[in-house]
């Protein structure tokens, strides 16, 4: 049976429903401009697991947890699953610190990026235009021999591992869910102020991660490989995608009210704009390397991609750090240590970019 979501048409509706989605989940009570972030929520799911102590953002966010396990869903169904991995796992896993750091101190993925634009967030467009210039530096590498090797076939347990993991998140979520006015619940942290205390319903967040997750696994949504792709082939499939999601999310912002011009007074974001450039120019180039979005790579890991999920694991690890050594933003501006670790990082990434290539 012909799969219609990698046409054109279907990548569109995929980038459109994601777009529809995202505005509507902020409507529902996710954070502003923040219907969808991978990184932003995988940093609450960091904190709900107790690995930071920034009290505002700490919320095990379902729609993670729909994420890998739609995308697992759709791949055993079309025999996709392949537990695979062994591909530089050190590496990814430093990308995905790095990745993450660089996102937290711009404040968004690029999922979050094309929706804080579609939202009227001015900031945003210095973010991809960082996110561009750091996607170009990695697409030079790649054109010059960069790789991380060949994965290999693993046993099929391997692959089931991050998938059960989430699961297991989601299980704790339901025997630890938040009482009224506490912080705490078993072994979870809760916010109770702050973007980690905004959120949709626990059963509409699941759906809907779910939903995504099985849509995306099918139409190999990145917006990574959107704007690799468009540089090193022109090819404006994966692009068509993110398009729609940034015209879909705004025409819905705009009905739902929630559209507002301007670079002051922005939810969760900040206005030092060649430092929201330069953080995504490190998530970028890390991306770029890594192969993928953050949100490509946790719908690579429902598929059974071992190198996706060390590389989740270091997004889990750059949160873990951006907020216990202050390398994080805020809306007040840059934490005390995020200029030193996005130069530190954009170094790594250029040693890594230079270093990893096929030998003959």
């Amino acid at each position: 049976m012909k799969n219609v979501f990698v046409t054109r048409w279907g990548i569109i509706g995929v980038g459109g429903f994601i777009g529809v989605i995202a505005a509507l989940l902020q409507y529902w009570g996710n954070p502003g401009n923040m219907g969808i972030c991978v990184a932003c929520f995988v940093r609450d799911i960091t904190g709900a697991l107790g690995l930071h102590r920034a009290g505002v953002v700490q919320y095990l966010r379902p729609e993670i947890i729909g994420f890998v396990i739609g995308s697992l869903a759709a791949a055993l169904i079309f025999k996709e699953f392949r537990p695979r991995g062994g591909s530089a796992p050190i590496v990814r896993f430093v990308l995905g610190v790095f990745a993450m750091i660089g996102a937290l101190v711009f404040l968004g993925c690029p999922w979050r990026a094309m929706l804080r634009l579609a939202g009227g967030d001015g900031n945003a467009i210095l973010g991809i235009i960082g996110l561009i210039a750091g996607i170009w530096i990695g697409t030079r590498f790649l054109k010059n021999g960069y790789t991380l090797g060949r994965t290999h076939k693993f046993s099929s347990a391997a692959g089931w591992i991050l998938p059960v993991i989430f699961a297991g998140f989601f299980l704790l979520m339901l025997l630890s869910p938040q009482s009224e006015g506490m912080a705490k619940s078993g072994v979870l942290l809760y916010s109770l102020k702050g973007p980690g205390a905004m959120h949709a319903p626990v059963i509409v967040s699941i759906v809907v991660g779910l939903i995504i997750g099985f849509i995306a696994q099918r139409s190999r949504f990145c917006t990574m490989g959107a704007f690799r792709d468009l540089i090193l082939f022109k090819q404006i499939h994966l692009f068509s995608g993110v398009i729609a999601l940034v015209i879909t999310a705004f025409i819905t912002n705009f009905f739902l009210g929630q559209f507002h011009p301007g670079f002051e007074g922005q939810p969760v974001a900040h206005t030092l704009h060649f430092w929201n450039a330069l953080g995504m120019v490190l998530a970028g180039l890390a991306f770029a390397l890594a192969g993928g979005c953050p949100g490509r790579q946790l719908f690579l890991s429902g598929e059974g991609d071992a190198d996706a999920a060390i590389f989740v694991i270091g997004m889990v690890a750059g949160a873990a750090f951006s907020h216990n050594f202050g390398l994080a933003s805020s809306p007040n501006g840059l934490g005390p240590h995020g200029i030193a670790v996005v130069v530190i990082g954009l170094a790594v990434c250029m040693v890594i970019g230079f270093t990893m290539k096929q030998r003959q």
